[in-house]
């Protein structure tokens, strides 16, 4: 069997020099050695925003502006009013 996957020997002592080589676990590169938990590699640049999040970020500023819009037009509309009360009240 051609086996291309790294292996180490059993530790000295226990089965002698002829020791049968073990696999390595296939999780040793993906390991993080002092917590024994898994890497997570950082994605690629052009994966860490997708087309998704960007159209989304452009329709919350489009209604964020037309919220604006409206709010400053009914306050203007408003302090319109407030003189055209004033003027009937003279």
């Amino acid at each position: 069997m051609n086996d291309t996957a790294p292996t180490e020997t059993t530790p000295s002592g226990t089965d002698g020099p002829g020791a049968t080589p073990v696999r390595a676990a296939a999780t040793d590169a993906t390991t993080n050695t002092a917590t024994g938990r898994p890497r997570h590699e950082p994605l690629a640049p052009e994966l860490r925003t997708s087309e998704g999040s960007e159209r989304r970020k452009e329709r919350a500023v489009v209604l964020r502006v037309l919220v604006y819009v409206v709010v400053a037009h009914l306050l203007a509309g408003f302090i319109w009013l407030l003189f055209v009360l004033g003027a009937h009240g003279n």
